[in-house]
């Protein structure tokens, strides 16, 4: 509450003091409290009651008292003090409140009278549920709701939701764009910064309730005793906010720590020294959440070393965690030569014969595609193949494929197409959404993972639009039913403000960004065309790497005939692994979603389009309507200047601006490869490139970020 002294003390500082240098840098993400006009501010509660005395309640308090006092400006509340209390509280308990469907995390906010006074009811079968709580009560005043009348309620729809870190122990960031890891592995476990509860707060304002530390490359030093530590000083910074820490395991640590000969997951010894160390980490952890691991891929060792399967390495990390209640995360990302005719289809013939083999406590994280995070990708065909394993969705919330931080590309609306889409495996209704939550196959343990794209920069993602892909992913982890639309005006209306003469051009860029980088990247299906390596920029004309699938000429095979991959009975068969309803579809051009169609068809330039162009029109259509839409992005974005504070404005209006320029890069250079190879003039009205294929083959670009190891 505003008491007159501390009026006078503000006014008092805001005189003396001065501004700070950055007050609009991005850092508050979507826990922006800014004052709300005067009725919306006199509306507010007048107090803030906590009953229980634990740090998550406190947590909770104090977000409350922060906002609302960012929120009433020099206004005084008015409105019904809100109550912060769990279920078992004897008053919330008498009255008898629908709380049976929440689980242990999700909330209820209703207006009661508790005693002889009205209130906001802040509460959940925990505290960890009232937490929750209080932020779903501050995003909805945040983006324009009234306390007056207010009734919400919500569970989580998927158990684990979780943040891959893909952080080094030197400080890099594996496809990281906004500097260096957050974590000061350096100065830890002594030092735990302001900027971890940060941290903290805004993925619990999400839901979000897990965070893998260490990159799945991992090291072996990360369960060592010192690293232990660390990692067990962020937990307890975590803890309040209901989240857990994880670490990437690497598979032959028993050899590089242990002094064993062997990381045979069938070994006794190699079960025993797993053992050890997960009891090592408990001690340190309680709460420690167990093991995410990538195996026999991209050079990382696993228990194919030792002629063992996927089933084998997990269940032996999970046999360690089990009695502590842990679990193991098993990437299903393999890429290594067994079958070389097609990278697509190697996660499938893994692990579809291992189905029913895991134990109880595994999951096997599957990528939303097939490949690797293209643009576009049909989404990947383990999932509904494996009724017996629970599969967590893995997504890349760093945009290593479409434009790292200087490339506007809401993600919302890729994931909502892959959760939306339909594996009929059981029939029309069988969503890959129904496979993650577990209510297809009636799994308890269910789990989505991100790919952060989170690091030192003071606005944490690199750029203003890329925190709402960290905000994206965490809303859909929370409920993969709320539509991306929506979640887009929501993150607009907390980052900036809620005017619709605002959030209705920002969610128009938003909502068509991700098809724009698409049709200018990646068009019609087309995948894997970025530089090696890197992943910046076009090079579709790579064809001369050790192994045919490190080339992006493997993923289009164009020639002088056509174009695409054919991934039918006449091809690779790819399409096999899909039900068949699907398997069906995929194998007719005709029927065939044409985002999809070169994914999975090797088709002539002259083919006919639904258009009614041919096929080599259409590309190029596609590439000068991705321009098109960047363009007109750009458009908006200038006249949002005075809704915006200057400092962000103009850095996205950078952005855009570099935006636009890779997108007419990526045009030219691709068109003037593919008119290298087909021979044919550019269509009616388009322009040809400006530069010859000689110069964009020699551009190079050595120092990219993100390209670690």
């Amino acid at each position: 509450m505003f008491t007159p002294l501390r009026r006078w003390l503000l006014v008092l500082a805001a005189i003396l003091l001065p501004a700070p240098a950055l007050a609009e840098d991005g850092h508050d993400l979507w826990l922006r409290y800014r004052p709300l006009a005067a009725e919306g501010a006199a509306a507010l509660p007048a107090a803030v009651e906590r009953r229980g005395d634990t740090p998550t309640l406190r947590a909770a308090e104090a977000e409350l008292i922060r906002a609302f006092a960012a929120m009433a400006g020099e206004t005084q509340g008015r409105g019904a003090r809100v109550v912060l209390a769990a279920a078992a509280d004897p008053q919330v308990a008498a009255l008898g409140l629908p709380l049976g469907d929440l689980g242990t995390e999700g909330y209820l906010i209703r207006q009661v009278r508790l005693g002889d006074a009205p209130a906001t009811l802040v509460t959940g079968n925990s505290d960890i549920g009232v937490l929750h709580g209080a932020f779903a009560l501050l995003r909805h005043l945040g983006s324009g709701g009234a306390l007056a009348g207010v009734d919400l309620a919500s569970a989580p729809r998927i158990g684990l939701r979780v943040l891959n870190h893909w952080d080094n122990l030197d400080g890099s960031v594996e496809r990281g764009y906004s500097g260096e890891s957050i974590w000061d592995w350096w100065t830890l476990p002594e030092y735990t910064g302001p900027r971890y509860t940060d941290y903290a707060r805004a993925n619990a304002a999400l839901g979000i309730n897990g965070t893998v530390l260490n990159n799945v490359n991992a090291k072996a030093d990360s369960l060592t005793a010192p690293y232990i530590a660390k990692a067990a000083a962020l937990a307890e910074v975590f803890r309040p906010y209901g989240i857990k820490v994880y670490l990437s395991a690497r598979f032959s640590a028993p050899v590089e720590l242990g002094g064993l000969d062997t990381a045979d997951p069938l070994d006794p010894q190699v079960q025993a020294w797993w053992d050890a160390k997960a009891a090592e980490i408990y001690r340190a952890i309680p709460d420690f959440g167990g093991f995410l691991v990538k195996a026999n891929s991209e050079g990382q060792p696993g228990p194919r070393d030792y002629d063992r399967s996927h089933a084998d390495g997990a269940n032996m990390l999970a046999r360690a965690v089990a009695p502590h209640g842990g679990i193991v995360m098993w990437r299903a990302f393999v890429y290594a030569d067994t079958d070389p005719d097609d990278r697509g289809k190697q996660a499938y013939t893994e692990f579809k014969p291992l189905d029913g083999q895991f134990a109880d406590n595994v999951l096997v994280q599957v990528k939303n595609g097939a490949i690797d995070f293209q643009p576009r990708e049909p989404f990947h065909p383990l999932f509904g193949a494996m009724p017996q394993t629970p599969l967590m969705l893995e997504l890349q919330i760093t945009k290593e494929y479409l434009g790292f931080n200087t490339h506007l590309a809401y993600l919302g609306t890729m994931w909502e197409e892959v959760l939306d889409a339909d594996t009929m495996v059981r029939g029309a209704g069988s969503t890959v959404a129904r496979v993650v939550d577990g209510s297809l196959e009636g799994h308890q343990l269910t789990g989505i993972a991100g790919v952060a794209n989170i690091g030192a920069d003071r606005n944490w993602s690199g750029s203003t639009f890329d925190q709402a892909n960290w905000y994206a992913f965490g809303r859909l982890a929370w409920d993969h039913t709320l539509p991306a639309e929506a979640i887009a005006r929501e993150w607009a209306a907390l980052t900036f403000t809620p005017d619709p003469a605002l959030t209705g051009p920002v969610v128009s860029m938003m909502m068509g960004s991700r098809q724009a980088v698409v049709d200018y990247m990646t068009p019609l299906g087309l995948a894997h065309l970025m530089g090696t390596g890197h992943h910046y920029g076009p090079a579709p004309w790579i064809a001369d790497l050790a192994r045919p699938e490190w080339n992006p000429a493997y993923y289009h095979k164009a020639d002088r005939q056509g174009i695409g991959f054919d991934r039918t009975s006449t091809g690779s068969n790819a399409v096999a692994q899909y039900a068949a309803p699907l398997a069906a579809r995929f194998a007719d051009p005709a029927t065939t979603p044409e985002a999809d169609l070169l994914w999975f068809h090797h088709l002539p330039w002259d083919y006919r389009m639904q258009s009614g162009r041919p096929l080599w029109a259409e590309l190029v259509h596609r590439y000068d309507r991705g321009i098109g839409n960047v363009a007109e992005m750009r458009r908006q974005w200038h006249a949002l200047a005075p809704l915006v504070d200057a400092e962000r404005h103009e850095q996205t209006a950078a952005f855009l601006a570099i935006q636009q320029r890779d997108a007419q890069w990526w045009r030219d250079a691709s068109i003037a490869y593919w008119r290298s190879l087909n021979g044919l003039p550019m269509p009616g009205g388009a322009a040809a490139p400006p530069r010859d294929l000689d110069y964009y083959q020699s551009l190079s670009f050595p120092y990219a970020p993100g390209n670690t190891g």
